[in-house]
């Protein structure tokens, strides 16, 4: 097994003692977002098996049916097939959605054909993959996910009282409801955007006076002001997870983090269409053909316990597979030898992992079949790939 060096991901949204705080270091005065844990391309982890540092994709690739199995190289190819993250959230991040597989093979092949550079900001297929992702709280985590019964959407917009939102509320109201988020939504996004942004700098004003729900919407504004991200998340479900509760994001799912530190876990993909609370790009019909508008209460999940003391995060995907072990001091050895690769992260405490010993946010990857015990106190998770 090989212990991971990972990179911080400093975006502009990430929390600057989040993430110094479990690892006990000293914060740079810098925002730290994410530390990346896998093989992206993007900012793979390294490890030294001896010759010095090299990277985690770089010896996939070289030997993948050692490192991954011959079943999961079978099926996902010569890649890690998931990335694991520490994430920390400051500030709200985008609105969003991820494709299924067949829309993300699609718009990329067509991408592609047009000739569409993949570093270029229009571009909305990075890769021809889905992006199910899920984020599992270490603190109390804040999101948007998914769209409200409409209802009570309109009761939200109508609580504002102002004239330039009662059209939105008029279709709100309309049957069937499907129709009716995709219209409201359509008209937010594709209205006048100076009309807009004075909308939404009055409705973020009469959030801040009403307070309570409402104030998160106040709050956006102040982050992104003007943006019409900020009504869109009017259609959302406000969604409040303590430490060890998860949240599994689907295709064509809206969604954003606002704040608190999590686990994430994800398909090895960058496929991201925007809705708002974003400088970045939007492709507004792309979108409203990604976005599903079938309002409904988010599912927050909580692992299930198996004889052996595994805690397992079910999912519907077989890109990941994420489950953590709570460890008291004393508590028996754990086998967790698998035929699938894994990374083993620290969250709490001081277990070992082989003969490695890990601190919160320090990490390993054991390659496909490689015996590895887990030896307590402490609290790890354990991300693998189901095949």
């Amino acid at each position: 097994m090989d212990r991971l060096q990972n990179t911080v991901r400093p975006y502009a949204w990430g929390s600057a003692t989040a993430i110094p705080h479990l690892t006990g270091t000293e914060p740079t005065g810098e925002p730290q977002a994410e530390l990346w844990m896998g093989a992206h391309p993007g900012a793979p982890s390294l490890v030294d098996r001896g010759t010095g540092p090299r990277s985690l994709a770089d010896l996939i690739a070289a030997d993948p049916d050692r490192e991954l199995g011959p079943a999961v190289a079978a099926r996902f190819g010569p890649q890690l097939p998931f990335l694991l993250k520490l994430l920390a959230a400051d500030a709200p991040l985008s609105v969003q959605v991820h494709p299924d597989s067949d829309q993300a093979a699609a718009g990329y092949a067509d991408e592609e054909r047009r000739g569409v550079p993949r570093t270029a900001p229009e571009r909305n297929y990075k890769d021809p993959h889905h992006k199910p992702e899920l984020i599992c709280a270490l603190t109390p985590f804040e999101g948007l996910c998914g769209f409200r019964d409409p209802a009570e959407a309109a009761d939200t917009l109508a609580a504002l009282d102002l004239d330039s939102l009662k059209p939105y509320v008029d279709l709100l109201h309309a049957h069937p409801e499907e129709a009716a988020l995709r219209e409201v939504l359509t008209a937010v996004l594709t209205a006048d955007r100076d009309e807009m942004a004075a909308t939404v700098t009055e409705a973020a004003a009469a959030s801040a006076r009403l307070g309570g729900p409402h104030a998160t919407y106040a709050d956006l504004a102040r982050h992104y002001p003007g943006d019409p991200g900020v009504l869109a998340a009017m259609l959302l479900n406000q969604v409040s997870l303590q430490p060890g509760e998860a949240l599994y994001l689907g295709a064509g799912v809206p969604h954003a983090y606002l704040s608190g530190l999590g686990v994430e876990i994800m398909a090895a993909s960058d496929n991201v269409l925007r809705c708002g609370l974003t400088p970045k790009h939007i492709d507004v019909p792309e979108l409203l053909r990604i976005v599903r508008f079938d309002p409904a209460t988010p599912a927050v999940l909580r692992p299930e316990a198996s004889p052996d003391g595994e805690e397992v995060y079910d999912t519907p995907v077989h890109d990941f597979r994420l489950s953590r072990y709570v460890l008291a001091p004393g508590a028996p050895v754990r086998d967790l030898t698998l035929p699938t690769p894994q990374i083993l992260l620290s969250a709490e405490g001081s277990p070992t992992v082989g003969n490695l010993p890990l601190g919160p946010g320090q990490s390993v990857f054991v390659p496909a079949g490689e015996p590895v015990e887990l030896r307590g106190p402490g609290t790890v998770f354990r991300a693998t790939a189901l095949t």
